[in-house]
């Protein structure tokens, strides 16, 4: 791989933020922009289990998804506080994505801003909640509706791998699916080049999130996450594009429900369908380098 550090500011105008980063689909880290939210004070392990810690959440492991798992379905459900605390007292690989935190607490709509001095289109209904215990792991994959997000650090620290939506091929992406077939876990001691060659023209951003960063991601950004500490996330979503909407709704009911209804049918025979064009994809970006 050959992975370069992502460009970091401060604060951003809008009009830097759309030359450089919104029109051309680039991420950047911006260091101060959650400063100003009670938030980043307020948000501690202790606040959020005052706040939902009674409701149940589903909770996920490390385990990449196999040939018969539908997408997304959960390894198992605990009460949100016993959650937090077990990921505060134990290295817990267990993480919680996609928690609509507005939907169980709308109060907390008071302690963050939408950077609506930055751009438009944000879904306001769906502010999401991602939690993590240290050594969780959020496989490398985009994000099925596409659209753009600021990604929010809150407590601990968190490693990412971005990679712009062309370096797909050389990621080995599954097809029907938002995954890729290489599992990235721990990359940082090595990749199986061996049986993945396309790997070594992959290129991308290496980066560390901190309490208080927030990350841009483009949308359709491929990204792989691992928990160094135990911390959570907030993810608001913006999506100023109809193009972009009208595919976000192609992916979410036309290639999730595809992928669910075979891997149903014939798991054995769709997963290695997908895996064989994955691979002949990845081979011919050999081809071309």
């Amino acid at each position: 791989m050959i992975l370069e550090p992502i460009d970091t500011v401060l604060s951003i105008s809008c009009e830097d933020f759309n030359s450089k980063y919104l029109v051309p689909n680039r991420p950047v880290i911006i260091k101060d922009l959650a400063k100003k939210w009670p938030a980043y004070e307020k948000w501690t392990f202790e606040y959020i289990k005052s706040k939902v810690g009674g409701h149940d959440v589903a909770v996920y492991n490390n385990e990449k998804s196999d040939p018969y798992t539908p997408v997304n379905k959960p390894d198992g459900v605990m009460k949100f506080g016993s959650y937090l605390d077990k990921i505060k007292s134990d290295p817990a690989g267990l993480r919680i994505f996609l928690f609509n935190i507005l939907s169980r607490a709308p109060e907390l709509i008071q302690d963050f801003l939408y950077p609506e001095e930055l751009t438009g289109g944000f879904l306001k209904k769906y502010p999401m909640l991602f939690t993590g215990g240290a050594g969780s792991v959020t496989h490398m994959h985009f994000d099925m509706d596409l659209s753009h997000i600021f990604h929010t650090q809150f407590l601990g620290s968190k490693r990412v791998l971005l990679f712009k939506p062309d370096q797909r091929n050389r990621l080995y992406h599954l097809p029907f699916t938002v995954q890729s077939l290489v599992n990235f876990e721990k990359y940082y001691n090595g990749l199986d080049e061996a049986h993945f060659p396309a790997l070594k023209y992959l290129s991308g951003y290496e980066l560390v999130l901190d309490h208080g960063d927030t990350l841009f991601m483009p949308g359709g950004y491929w990204h792989h996450m691992e928990y160094i500490e135990s911390g959570l996330a907030l993810s608001l979503r913006a999506m100023e594009s109809i193009t972009t909407k009208m595919q976000g709704i192609v992916n979410l009911v036309g290639m999730r429900h595809i992928d669910t209804l075979m891997k149903k049918t014939v798991p054995d025979v769709w997963y290695n369908y997908k895996k064989r064009k994955a691979l002949i994809n990845a081979a011919q970006e050999l081809v071309e380098a």
